[in-house]
């Protein structure tokens, strides 16, 4: 099982399905990853910490050749991201919706057959003016590498970061929906969840 994002919602879900299973956590703060795996671990879960960064596909294809150490890659969890009073527009759209894009993209290409994915997205996806079908298009389906050249994720297009975060999420979302038909060719599942805010004190519970 393959966790990205070492925070309370990718526990969260780790602790509900990954019960017997080994679970490959990834965090750009090894730090976060540590104090998770060490909670989950104390509770009974199997959990192996490990360093990486949304934002490189280098780092991706590693964490995910560190879970096949053990295994088909049969779930993946994506929690991982940074919001827009975290970073500047640059790094929200290399994390947020390039990296998203990469993850989904790498671990579509090896998850087993009857496995299941779920990224995090956001309600912020949609409350934004409506894009148009061309753009959503893009979106869906530009080839990763050439995600963040399109005219629309262009400096002088996006206002702030909170307008740089709402279209990483709708992308997120347009790329899962791509995503899935390729995920279902191999006999596997990708979903995406958009929540809106969540107490975090709740989460675990």
């Amino acid at each position: 099982m393959l966790v990205t994002g070492a925070g309370q919602i990718s526990m969260a879900i780790a602790r509900r399905i990954g019960f017997g299973k080994k679970i490959i956590l990834g965090d750009k703060k090894i730090e976060n990853a540590n104090a998770i795996a060490k909670i989950m671990n104390e509770a009974g879960y199997d959990v192996v910490p490990f360093e990486m960064d949304l934002s490189s596909r280098e780092s991706i294809l590693a964490i995910i050749a560190e879970a096949q150490k053990y295994g088909e890659i049969k779930y993946l969890v994506n929690g991982a991201g940074v919001s827009p009073s975290q970073a500047p527009i640059e790094a929200i759209l290399k994390v947020d919706l390039y990296g998203t894009a990469v993850l989904l993209e790498e671990v579509g290409k090896v998850i087993a057959e009857g496995g299941c994915g779920v990224t995090i997205s956001s309600q912020s996806g949609w409350r934004m003016p409506q894009l148009t079908a061309e753009q959503d298009r893009q979106l869906a389906t530009t080839p990763t590498e050439e995600l963040l050249s399109l005219e629309i994720l262009q400096p002088e297009n996006i206002r702030d970061t909170l307008h740089a975060y709402q279209l990483a999420k709708r992308c997120n979302e347009k790329r899962v929906m791509a995503e899935c038909v390729k995920w279902g060719q191999r006999g596997a599942r990708l979903n995406d969840i958009a929540p809106g805010i969540i107490h975090r004190n709740a989460l675990g519970h």
